[in-house]
């Protein structure tokens, strides 16, 4: 693979530290978790004991104190190379997607109050936004928040929420003004013991099935007003702001994904053998795997520019949604192809193979469907 200049000594030696953490505390027992339906709490306070939890928040709440998403990254790439990316993945969610709503809306109030625990592990996150019935169009949700003195009510219900079992905060989008659609959208953060606030089943998924999916169920849950995040009515904007991240971190795990299918089948085809020789020496296997590498070194280039634009606060929605829509259909392309060339053992779940292609099927639908990628794309161009 082309040689990268996105990474620092500090990034490497924090990589180094990420893959013994997973190959100790992750890998050995996926398998267990997989039958589970989810991780155990205690990989979070884990993580979090050893700094790979809530990386960009301010020592002074018992953070990293450094805001640098390359450390973001580089634990999102080394979860899929350990191929226990459903496990890893709500690791991620609490890091890259939930982190920064409390980073960039919270008060000072609301920062000593969560934050430590975020960092800590002790408090899991996740965001709700998806509704039954209403897919991508999230203007349209039901959920309402009505203020009543010194609370709001909330009332409604929420669907594929990742972290969904485990989770403490929950960053719910709801409805404060029902009569508007966008401009009545707000940011309200429920919390684990709420009376009326109730979890679902954990839901059994095609893949992913070390990480809890949940359906959320709020009846008549008095949150105080204190736990708004941002400001009333301007939730539709405090989410589009923060989907850049949300999306370039599934782009670089799915380019992560797709790169280490590809080393899992070079393995495989140097060392099965077929009518004498060697799989990989046929030349569909190696035009094929010649075509792989080509798409990841070119995929690789367009979301390391990616990370370092996040950086430089230049990313844009669009840019972004080039990365999601492209890395994700390229890992799904990607997981095909490899687990076609492993044969009946790629079909067996005891090879990486097999678990990570079914943990890509959705990748191409959480965080903006590749459908709704192409329309926001389109859209930048003035179509």
């Amino acid at each position: 693979m082309m040689r990268r200049r996105l990474y620092q000594a500090e990034h490497e030696a924090f990589r180094d530290s990420v893959r013994k953490f997973l190959a100790k505390e992750v890998v050995p027992h996926q398998q267990r978790w997989d039958t589970a339906g989810l991780v155990p709490r205690e990989l979070f306070t884990t993580a979090g004991i050893a700094g790979f939890l809530g990386m960009a928040i301010p020592e002074e709440y018992g953070g990293g104190g450094v805001d640098d998403f390359r450390f973001n990254a580089v634990l999102g790439e080394e979860v899929q190379r350990s191929g226990a990316a459903a496990a890893g993945l709500g690791l991620t969610l609490h890091n890259d997607i939930c982190l920064p709503y409390f980073l960039d809306l919270a008060t000072e109030e609301q920062r000593s109050r969560w934050m430590p625990g975020i960092a800590s592990g002790k408090l899991i996150t996740a965001i709700a936004m998806t509704e039954p019935g209403i897919g991508s169009d999230l203007a349209s949700m039901t959920t309402t928040a009505i203020r009543d003195g010194d609370s709001y009510v909330v009332n409604g219900s929420k669907t594929f929420i990742t972290n969904g079992i485990n989770a403490d905060l929950v960053v719910t989008a709801v409805k404060t003004d029902p009569s508007q659609r966008h401009e009545g959208m707000s940011l309200v953060v429920l919390e684990r013991g709420m009376a009326g606030f109730e979890r679902g089943r954990n839901l059994d998924k095609l893949g992913q099935h070390a990480q809890d999916t949940a359906e959320l169920f709020f009846r008549d849950v008095r949150v105080p007003v204190t736990n708004l995040l941002g400001e009333e009515g301007k939730g539709f904007g405090h989410l589009v702001d923060r989907l850049p991240q949300e999306r370039l971190s599934i782009a670089l795990a799915g380019v992560a994904a797709a790169a280490a299918a590809l080393d899992w089948t070079l393995g495989y085809v140097t060392d099965r053998k077929a009518f004498g020789k060697p799989i990989g020496s046929f030349q569909n296997s190696r035009f094929r795997l010649a075509e792989i590498a080509t798409e990841i070194d070119i995929a690789q280039a367009y979301v390391d520019r990616c990370v370092e634009a996040l950086g430089d606060g230049e990313l844009t929605v669009a840019d972004a949604a080039k990365a999601k829509w492209w890395c994700t259909e390229l890992q799904g392309r990607t997981l095909d192809t490899c687990l076609q060339l492993h044969g009946g053992y790629g079909y067996m779940t005891e090879y990486p193979i097999a678990r990570a292609y079914a943990d890509a099927r959705i990748t191409r639908i959480y965080g903006g469907t590749t459908e709704i990628m192409k329309e926001v794309i389109g859209r930048s161009l003035g179509l």
